[in-house]
């Protein structure tokens, strides 16, 4: 299996190397070249198996560089009992006949980002082996609250690699802040920006684009990675879930072998969604995917007009991890929805740097509307969502999954397409205490985030998740500060480059 970039722009590398590298050093991102498939018949037989079996089965198929004793190993070394608390790592559990929330969530920092971020330091590790590389390993970090935390506890003291988290300053939830900030580990950094998650996010990418800072940072014993999304070893591993999905509402009797499902995904940078595509590519029985989104719905707008706009306001929500404007992922999704056509993509993100927006052709877009459908919610709506569930199936919802539920209900309402759907619950409802304990009652005076903590779980009984506890007593170990324009200088000092 070799791996292309999306805009033509360099040499096909093995998975190991798209690994290393994690974007195309001149733009783009990588992609594989071919998505193998799997049968019916293998499908329906995930049914009888673990999800490190399932996992083994989609990573051997994409990790073709990879011997097939390493990914056994790398799989036992992500998805075990200490990592995660569940037998199944993410269970399905039913809201009713046709609503099922996929549970991503119980790894250690308590968000869906630990499905893959447990996993890409293990298959880093042999990529650099693999690669020869005598350079120290920098991951580049650009976070919007989740993938920070889960990113720095895999990484963590990972001999080789050192870990840089950059996130927006009032952009993140206070757990998410206090989970990031107490982070143990002798070659981790954090540091907190004055702008937006795109703001963070964009000069990240643009450092792995600068040729000649990449240059003298390998001078100086260094090399840049990433465990973003943007990275194909932190989208394959999402790919696994879907299809341990299936498996368990074939086990459960919650679905028929060959029935398709719907898939509604409360979206970011577009990483998550785009892994139940690749799902769907492989074979997996899929109908409609909804692409959730809140107040900055640029992925709502874009699927239906065409058009991608970034020149609108900003909103902070209180689903903070959605609130991006520039979904990286998009662009491997426009790739394989033109069929590889580089030069569009090309054209597309031109677009998009001059001019802070594109419009796709008419015939990719029809391609688009065919399977995926567009919705998003409000702040109020979320709320309301939460307290309904809440009422309805004693049953705790995030912020981010709730926004998955009232768009589902917002499509069911519209088409009244009653096939079998699961939505992505992407976080602990922990992690966002506050805004969650308001939507089931009220504007809450309380300001100490960690006694709301106590507070909503004396109202629901939920059980506070074990990367949460005690989160106000850890030491605080980073207190690094710059504004967006200062990243590279704040790199620079890090590594004490010269």
């Amino acid at each position: 299996m070799k791996y292309i970039s999306t805009r033509a722009n360099y040499d096909e590398v093995s998975a190991a190397e798209a690994i290393h590298l994690g974007m195309v050093p001149t733009g783009g991102l990588f992609v594989p070249e071919s998505v193998p498939t799997f049968s019916e018949e293998e499908i329906y037989q995930m049914s009888e198996l673990s999800y490190q079996e399932i996992a083994f089965k989609v990573l051997e198929k994409f990790l073709t560089d990879y011997s097939q004793a390493e990914i056994r190993e790398v799989i036992e070394a992500a998805y075990n009992e200490n990592s995660f608390n569940k037998e199944d790592i993410a269970p399905v559990v039913k809201l009713n006949d046709n609503t099922y929330i996929l549970e991503l969530w119980h790894g250690p920092t308590a968000a869906f980002k630990d499905m893959a971020l447990q996993i890409l330091p293990h298959l880093l590790v042999k990529a650099i082996e693999k690669s020869g590389s005598d350079k120290e390993i920098v991951i580049l970090v650009a976070t919007s609250g989740d993938t920070g935390k889960a990113a720095l506890e895999g990484f963590k003291d990972v001999d080789g690699i050192k870990i840089i988290v950059f996130y927006p300053n009032d952009g993140v939830s206070k757990v998410q802040e206090a989970q990031m900030l107490t982070t143990e580990g002798d070659n981790t950094v954090v540091v907190s920006v004055e702008g937006n998650f795109d703001d963070c996010q964009s000069a990240v990418k643009e450092i792995f684009g600068d040729v000649d800072f990449n240059k003298l940072v390998n001078q100086n014993g260094y090399q840049f990675s990433s465990a973003n999304s943007i990275n194909w070893g932190r989208l394959v591993p999402q790919i696994i879930y879907y299809f341990a999905a299936y498996a368990y509402l074939l086990r459960d009797k919650g679905i028929e072998a060959g029935e398709k499902i719907n898939v509604s995904v409360p979206t970011g940078n577009f990483g998550n969604i785009l892994a139940a595509y690749y799902a769907s590519q492989m074979g997996l029985p899929v109908n409609k995917f909804i692409c959730a989104s809140n107040t900055n719905k640029v992925l709502t707008d874009f699927l239906k007009t065409g058009v991608y706009d970034i020149n609108r306001d900003f909103h902070k929500t209180i689903s903070p991890s959605m609130d991006i404007l520039i979904s990286s992922n998009l662009e491997r999704f426009l790739f394989e929805m033109t069929d590889h056509n580089a030069e569009k993509i090309k054209g597309w993100y031109n677009d998009l740097k001059e001019t802070g927006k594109f419009e796709i052709d008419e015939a990719t877009k029809a391609k688009i509307k065919e399977i995926f459908v567009g919705q998003w919610t409000t702040e109020e709506e979320t709320q309301e969502t939460i307290k309904q569930v809440f009422e309805e199936y004693d049953y705790t919802l995030d912020t981010h999954t709730a926004v998955g539920v009232d768009s589902y209900r917002k499509y069911l309402e519209e088409t009244g397409d009653k096939t079998v759907t699961i939505v992505d619950s992407t976080a602990n409802p922990y992690k966002f205490s506050k805004a969650v304990l308001e939507a089931l009652e009220g504007e809450v005076a309380e300001e100490n985030e960690f006694k709301i903590l106590d507070n909503l779980n004396q109202l629901t009984g939920l059980e506070i998740h074990r990367g949460l506890k005690g989160l106000e007593e850890k030491e605080i170990r980073h207190d690094r500060n710059c504004d967006s324009i200062g990243i590279k200088s704040e790199i620079k000092d890090i590594l004490n480059v010269k």
